[in-house]
């Protein structure tokens, strides 16, 4: 990285004087953060945090196909301005967002500019353009110097191997904790990544990123700086991998993107925190993306979803063989409108095996008789969709089961966030917009404000989740990762995490079973998964067979809200703890997660205007076994505080009101 920004200031010079550096500061509306820019022959910037450097001065430029370096140069002007503005966001964790920034932003005389914001939790910068022409961009440089060996929590690339592409992954892995200089250099890492700077946490990430490459994080010199790295655009893509769902990238141009000549470039974001449960609330992703471009979102409705591939259609109470046919998917309607779950999902095998044809539907399949009897029920249709068979003919699949009645497809195994695959990402969401369809991405890269842009987008993977269970090994440790993950991927947007298993187990009991899958961990650390987890459209993954014996969580669950008013994370420390509070009009669902490790947590309710003396419900984990709890109302003491104590891999939820004035 060191050799590149030394070339990337000789290339400056060459290509112009040699310019005199100038710096500038920008700082946030409180004062707390700033970012100093340093403009001449290459830009630079730091951060500070109350007065402390956390990042040191790291290179920014862009460089094109034509060898003009972005970044660099004469300026042209320097403007600065400020903004405060509140956001009503749709299908969202809260229901206004504040965003509030001071920002910079540097022209250059060849019509680039570099635009720096800083707010009170953290800055942000992007490259915009204004040439006559549109042009390519042969690579970027977005670099993170921490300047010393602090410890970071990374996930790498889960697809990759010898014979795979090195940009290849679905996104799902789970968190290294690590020194900085110990990155593996041959690997690469997705985003986002959260630094831990003497108990300040760094998280980066990346918000609007449109037709270019998505950033992945390495570390091949061994240092103290994380480098951004970007997907070289796919020159060849054969059909293949899974079921030939997938993409495969067999070649790759030498550039990273072709851009028109005005362009918004992705916003580089370094958020900040002194207390990790604010990272665990952070909406600056969502702040930084475009805004909604979809005119009339009513027919936009979230809810819970019942889902059948996680169980394998595994059907008990039925009078016939489940599977992947018309009686199966009726049953789980009818458990759906029993309990009110808004939706049923056919996940894949409905549609003809290899065929890469969604009009290909198997002879057990009658799909327009079970959208017809989900309707009569007041239950949704959301039909699952490989990606090569949704990209084949996405305009007239979307037309043909929008007019069918169908409420939105979950899109999989797309597995990449090149600027080929982030195109389809933007592409698919319009063309589902137009015809009043939800998305929920599977298979997916991280989210990075598409879901402003277009709030059909409800849901995406990219996430460690409950899936996993079917195959993993006893050793992988799944609830470490389920309170590390919501300070960290959550960050950048709503997770489809599929949780709700009715078969728990303890760490020495837990095994892998695919037809009849269970979770680590507690039943309690399930239900508090639907206030820990932010997803619009929630599953339900367990069989309907196992929530009709199940009846008092079941009728939890499917009460649960999936969007909110209001949330506040109230307690927790990445990879050990979470407890997260979000209120709904006037109930407020307070969910705790643990690792592996028992633990007792104090609650303090008052923070949420819960009276004292108040009566409050709450699941808890019993004595006994995983799948066991304990469900009571208890009287809230004088001083607000209630102390919970969670088992090894535990939970609980707490229910509770608080009248609205």
């Amino acid at each position: 990285m060191k050799r590149l920004i030394v070339l990337l200031g000789f290339v400056c010079a060459v290509f112009g004087a040699c310019y005199a550096q100038k710096s500038y500061v920008v700082t946030s509306p409180n004062g707390s953060v700033s970012a100093t820019v340093s403009v001449g022959n290459a830009t630079t910037y730091s951060v500070a945090f109350g007065g402390k450097t956390i990042i040191q001065p790291s290179s920014v430029a862009m460089r094109l196909e034509d060898g003009q370096m972005l970044g660099c140069g004469k300026v042209r002007r320097v403007s600065r301005y400020s903004h405060n503005e509140t956001i009503v966001p749709q299908l969202y964790f809260k229901s206004t967002i504040e965003d509030s920034y001071n920002a910079l932003k540097v022209e250059f005389r060849d019509h680039s500019a570099v635009e720096f914001r800083a707010y009170d939790d953290g800055v942000a910068y992007r490259f915009t353009t204004d040439f006559a022409e549109p042009f390519t961009v042969q690579n970027e440089v977005a670099a993170f110097d921490f300047g010393e060996p602090y410890h970071c929590w990374i996930a790498y690339n889960n697809l990759t191997g010898t014979k795979r592409d090195r940009y290849f992954t679905s996104f799902e892995n789970r968190y290294n904790h690590i020194p900085i200089n110990q990155i593996d250099a041959a690997r690469l890492a997705f985003s986002p990544v959260v630094v831990d700077v003497d108990g300040v946490k760094v998280c980066i990430a990346e918000s609007d990123v449109e037709g270019y490459p998505g950033m992945f994080i390495s570390n091949v010199d061994g240092d103290y700086i994380l480098d951004g790295e970007f997907a070289p655009m796919p020159s060849k893509v054969e059909v293949g991998g899974h079921n030939k769902l997938q993409g495969i990238v067999t070649a790759r141009h030498n550039y990273i993107a072709k851009c028109e000549g005005a362009s918004l470039f992705p916003w580089r974001i370094i958020m900040i925190a002194d207390d990790e449960r604010t990272l665990a609330a952070s909406d600056m992703v969502y702040r930084l993306a475009s805004p909604c471009r979809v005119e009339s979102t009513e027919w936009i409705a979230p809810g819970k979803v019942a889902w059948e591939w996680w169980n394998a259609w595994g059907l008990t109470d039925v009078d016939f063989e489940a599977g992947i046919d018309t009686r199966t998917y009726k049953a789980y309607i009818d458990f759906a409108a029993e309990y009110g779950v808004e939706y049923v999902i056919l996940d894949e095998g409905w549609a003809t095996k290899y065929k890469n044809d969604l009009f290909d539907i198997v002879p057990q399949i009658d799909m327009r008789a079970i959208v017809d009897y989900a309707t009569s029920k007041g239950v949704g249709i959301i039909l699952w969709a490989g990606y090569n068979a949704f990209d084949n003919d996405m305009e007239r699949v979307c037309s043909h089961y929008s007019a069918m009645g169908v409420k939105g497809f979950k899109i999989d195994f797309m597995d990449r966030d090149d600027a080929m695959m982030n195109e389809f990402y933007y592409r698919a969401a319009e063309v589902c917009a137009r015809h009043k369809l939800m998305i929920d991405f599977h298979g997916c890269a991280k989210p990075t404000g598409l879901n402003r842009t277009y709030p059909n987008v409800v849901n995406f993977e990219a996430v460690f989740g409950l899936e996993q269970m079917k195959w993993r090994e006893p050793e992988v440790d799944q609830m470490e990762y389920d309170v590390t993950m919501p300070f960290i991927r959550m960050v950048a947007g709503p997770i489809d995490y599929t949780q709700g298993a009715m078969l728990n187990a303890k760490r020495e009991e837990y095994r892998p079973n695919y037809n009849k899958p269970m979770s680590q961990g507690t039943r309690c650390h399930q239900l508090a998964a639907y206030a820990v987890f932010f997803s619009p459209l929630s599953m339900l993954c367990d069989s309907p067979s196992h929530y009709r014996s199940e009846v008092e969580c079941a009728e939890f669950i499917a009460s649960v809200p999936t969007v909110w008013d209001e949330s506040v994370v109230l307690d927790g420390k990445i990879g050990e703890y979470i407890v997260t509070a979000r209120r709904k009009d006037n109930t407020w669902y307070v969910g705790g997660m643990t690792d592996w490790n028992a633990r007792t947590v104090e609650v303090n309710l008052s923070q949420l205007g819960i009276a004292a003396n108040s009566t409050v419900e709450i699941f808890c984990d019993s004595d006994g076994a995983a799948s066991d709890y304990i469900r009571k109302s208890v009287t809230l003491p004088s001083n607000g505080v209630l102390t919970v104590d969670m088992a090894s891999g535990g939970g609980f939820m707490i229910i509770c009101q608080n009248p609205l004035p």
